[in-house]
């Protein structure tokens, strides 16, 4: 049985100034929470309806009933599993290869899903801003599906990342030059802005080349997703 002091707890881990108070987030779901289990990231507690899958496992697991699972999840239907994780300590970004930055991009959708393509296409280090939403947020998680266990994420002053890169910084644009007619580096970094404003003014002071995905279909699109952008630039500089 879940008692209500756990319950409070765990609701408030959906909070993100809960989460940064006592340094753990929530994750769901069977996929999600074996990714975890199976990677860097320390579980502090695990609440399953079927505790077999978890026996393995050097951690605290509490059989709980599909009802009590209900009342702490924050999916409309819950599967099996909740585990409170410990936030981890970011690595240091390794500026051997390519680096994803990302300028206050606010939708959890985009971020889960950009976090994935990281992990597919092996980009390793994944740089947001401090007004970036919070890759902890219960919503990137689902949309991550368990690839935010592989990406190495750090929250940064984008200005003073960018100041000391090492390396080319690309940035997305409309106006840019063609990204197909480009000769990509092996390492480097790619800037994608926001959802509404693009790349802040002064994040584009310091981007080194402005590149842009040429539209082939007639002009009534004002832009793509900025998720679906990410992925076909990454694709084209893995391609490179």
């Amino acid at each position: 049985m879940v008692v209500k002091n756990q319950i409070k707890f765990i609701k408030n881990l959906y909070q993100k100034k809960y989460r940064i108070q006592h340094g753990m987030f929530v994750a769901e779901g069977m996929k999600a929470v074996s990714e975890l289990l199976n990677s860097h990231f320390r579980a502090h507690k695990i609440y399953c309806t079927d505790t077999e899958s978890f026996k393995k496992f050097d951690v605290e697991v509490q059989q709980i009933t599909e009802n009590d699972l209900k009342k702490i999840s924050g999916l409309q239907s819950p599967n099996k599993v909740l585990a409170i994780f410990k936030i981890p300590t970011p690595k240091i970004v390794d500026h051997n290869d390519w680096i994803l930055a990302l300028d206050d991009v606010r939708d959890p959708g985009n971020l889960g899903t950009i976090i994935r393509l990281c992990d597919w296409f092996g980009v390793h280090n994944l740089v947001c801003s401090l007004n970036t939403v919070d890759c902890y947020n219960p919503k990137v998680l689902q949309a991550t599906m368990g690839s935010i266990a592989r990406v190495n994420i750090v929250y940064n002053d984008l200005t003073v990342f960018l100041n000391s890169a090492q390396c080319l910084v690309y940035g997305a644009f409309m106006g840019g030059a063609n990204v197909y007619d480009e000769e990509l580096p092996e390492r480097g970094i790619l800037v994608m802005g926001n959802e509404a404003n693009g790349i802040s003014e002064k994040v584009t002071q310091l981007i080194t080349k402005q590149i842009a995905i040429p539209q082939f279909g007639e002009p009534t699109t004002e832009s793509l997703n900025v998720a679906t952008a990410t992925s076909i630039l990454l694709n084209e500089i893995r391609r490179k």
